[in-house]
């Protein structure tokens, strides 16, 4: 972590009212590559049909341009790809797969929100936080279990939390911490970038894509 983006998260801890007017500037080439390296290298294409090895091809021009286009604004998120998993039911759960690019400057925008959304964050959430897994929860939930008097255990999901959000509650959420608009822009490009699904494009009103790498739908959670 860089020195600026624990200067960040030192502030986000003293200050829980304070809003960051000045997080943009934390997209650095630096910060671009180290989020290129944390991508599963195998995992499948989005609309760009450019694989992780692809574009680690002459990867040092790639993130200068890139980085170029993010902070002249004229970089341009592309439309998710849409798959479905079966789930258990019956039913199929739609899953998003980004395109490369996208998902180097998602996974570099998701790094600097970590910084303010950690501090907040009770020690008892587990979901989609950095260094913690699944497997971190069971183990809890078994120490709880064992440690503690237990009554019950109460198991509750919210249906199709993600599929559902609404993309304006949802920045004006994010606005509660981040005035930076150059960051809420790069976000809301992402909220209305669309999927497309059977080769055509398709608007996306509400919902954000499950498997996307800047998860700013569980900050809402």
């Amino acid at each position: 972590m860089s020195i600026g983006l624990q200067g960040v998260r030192r502030k986000a801890q003293l200050d829980k009212d304070v809003r960051f007017n000045n997080l943009f500037h934390h997209i650095t080439s630096d910060l671009l590559i180290n989020s290129f390296y944390g991508l599963k290298k195998n995992a499948a294409a989005g609309v760009d049909k450019v694989s992780w090895h692809q574009y680690k091809e002459g990867l040092a021009e790639r993130i200068e341009d890139l980085h170029d286009r993010v902070h002249a604004g004229s970089y341009r998120a592309q439309p998710v790809r849409r798959s479905y998993i079966n789930k258990a039911d019956g039913r199929k759960r739609p899953l998003g797969v980004t395109a490369l690019e996208d998902k180097i400057v998602q996974q570099a925008a998701a790094t600097i929100l970590n910084q303010i959304y950690e501090t907040d964050f009770m020690g008892f959430s587990y979901g989609f936080r950095e260094k913690r897994s699944q497997h971190d929860a069971l183990d809890a939930l078994h120490e709880g279990i064992i440690r503690c008097k237990i009554n019950y255990i109460l198991d509750a999901d919210i249906s199709a939390f993600f599929d559902q959000i609404d993309h304006g509650w949802l920045m004006k959420f994010l606005r509660h911490r981040i005035a930076d608009k150059r960051m809420l822009r790069l976000i809301k490009k992402w909220l209305k970038v669309g999927f497309v699904e059977d080769g055509k494009r398709k608007r996306q009103e509400i919902g954000t894509p499950q498997g996307s790498l800047c998860k700013v739908g569980n900050y809402a959670k």
